[in-house]
């Protein structure tokens, strides 16, 4: 009779690569909410998620592409999670609720992420892709809630709505109160004032619209506009040595 192993029998299955990049994201989550962001090693996650240097390298990067794996999580959940309901209601009350699945899907980290948002306002270096992170997540957080990320205005819609966030986040992670009061009036807050700026945005783009379209018309005008007034148009193997 074959004997089934137990749960701890170390000749079980090894466990499939969706499981190590799981272990590897939550690792470093454990880490970082316990330690310095900056002090904890490639081969610290190792060692807590239980995999190898060589795993690890062939899962992720670097610990930033940790944290991008970790957003999209994120990203994951809210998307997963939407639904035709609040078609009805407001811009600003389906952005509310996008992000408040958003911060639902964060909270099992929070203690981690409080860390990386600590270490990130110590390291000027890390602003930048971190930044990149959330825009593409908070593009995505825009589109779930019906509202046009594209554009100009789009552009500052999104970068807007990610400081918005840090802001957000700082009320969330000292807010221990089970209906998230604080963070829901901050959250709130917030989305009133970025809407009254988008507001003002959208109204400054439709007056400067007619002037956007001149320029743009002046720009396409072609080089050898007006060579007739200078003298012969040149011939092809005249071209100018910069565009050569």
């Amino acid at each position: 009779m074959t004997e089934i192993p137990s749960p701890d029998d170390s000749s079980r299955t090894a466990p499939p690569q969706a499981d190590a990049r799981t272990r590897v994201i939550e690792a470093l989550m454990v880490l970082a909410a316990g330690r310095e962001f900056e002090e904890i090693t490639l081969t610290d996650i190792c060692h807590e998620a239980g995999v190898s240097l060589s795993q690890f390298r062939d899962l992720f990067p670097s610990k930033g592409a940790v944290l991008g794996a970790l957003s999209r999580k994120f990203d994951k959940a809210v998307l997963d999670g939407t639904s035709d309901d609040l078609l009805g209601e407001s811009s600003k009350e389906r952005l509310f609720d996008v992000l408040m699945r958003r911060l639902d899907a964060m909270a099992p980290y929070k203690a981690g992420l409080e860390g990386v948002t600590r270490w990130a306002r110590r390291e000027p270096l890390a602003a930048a892709p971190l930044n990149t992170v959330m825009l593409n997540s908070m593009r995505f957080m825009l589109e779930a809630a019906g509202i046009e990320s594209e554009g100009g205005v789009g552009l500052l819609k999104l970068q807007g709505l990610v400081l918005a966030w840090t802001r957000i986040l700082d009320v969330w992670f000292t807010d221990d109160e089970p209906g998230l009061s604080k963070t829901m009036a901050a959250l709130d807050r917030e989305l009133e004032r970025g809407g009254r700026v988008v507001a003002r945005l959208g109204d400054l783009d439709r007056m400067t619209a007619p002037l956007q379209r001149i320029a743009g018309s002046l720009l396409n005008i072609p080089r050898n506009f007006g060579a007739g007034f200078r003298g012969a148009p040149r011939r092809e193997d005249e071209t100018d040595l910069e565009t050569t």
